[in-house]
């Protein structure tokens, strides 16, 4: 199958055809191209990101629920190191603060929360923006294309003009088609990568506030520290 994908690609009648689907359009279409390739850069610049940014946030959990329990705060924070995740960054602020109030903990884990989740947001709104634009674009060069085609045909012989008609309406609509091409491919990009990222943020909120209620709870039960009885002073 995927020979034949490539071997369709480099035929020549395919490229003849693509390079006269895309002069018909005019410069609308060469437009529509270059917001088509500004999508798609975004899209790769996510996708590696968020990729980075995800981890099993579940067996994370585990394994620092484990260790805490066993009181091995410092094995819980090296288990959060080593990587870009922000699952991790998120939890080892918390970590940080084991010995603190429960509110310093949320504190800690709160502000983190705000530092990373502009990057799992970061250019997501733009993939919109290139699908809306790409749409419009397509429609503008159609309308353009028609008072063109109209245009054309005024003075036209009236033998030929319903040919020449429709010979314009048919180069008008390839904008259309590319346009929605571009915006609907960049949609379903703008779509999986959302409920990437909508999936990274849920687990970031959840396990941050499993974290501390954890290391809330491990405290009260902590024994309280005996005091060191003072020594008397010589008189």
């Amino acid at each position: 199958m995927e020979n034949q994908v490539a071997q369709a690609v480099s035929d020549p009648s395919f490229l003849q055809t693509l390079a006269v689907f895309m002069d018909e359009g005019g410069i609308f279409m060469w437009i529509i191209l270059a917001t088509w390739t500004f999508g798609i850069a975004i899209a790769l610049e996510r996708i590696k990101s968020l990729f980075t940014y995800d981890i099993d946030g579940s067996s994370l959990m585990n394994m620092i629920k484990k260790h805490v329990l066993n009181n091995d705060v410092q094995k819980a924070i090296q288990s959060c190191s080593n990587t870009n995740a922000l699952l991790p960054m998120v939890l080892k602020s918390g970590l940080k603060r084991a010995n603190q109030e429960k509110d310093q903990i949320q504190d800690a884990v709160d502000s983190t929360i705000l530092e990373v989740a502009p990057k799992i947001e970061k250019r997501m709104s733009y993939l919109g923006l290139v699908a809306n634009v790409s749409t419009l674009i397509g429609l503008l060069g159609t309308i353009y294309g028609l008072i063109e085609s109209f245009a054309a045909v005024a003075n036209a012989d009236p033998s030929s003009k319903a040919k020449l008609l429709a010979l314009g309406i048919s180069k008008a609509m390839n904008t259309t088609a590319f346009g929605l091409i571009s915006a609907i491919s960049i949609m379903v990009i703008h779509n999986i990568l959302s409920n990437k990222s909508d999936k990274i943020i849920s687990e970031v909120e959840e396990y941050s506030l499993k974290l501390v209620d954890l290391l809330g709870t491990k405290k009260r039960q902590m024994p309280p520290v005996p005091a060191v009885p003072e020594t008397p002073k010589a008189a």
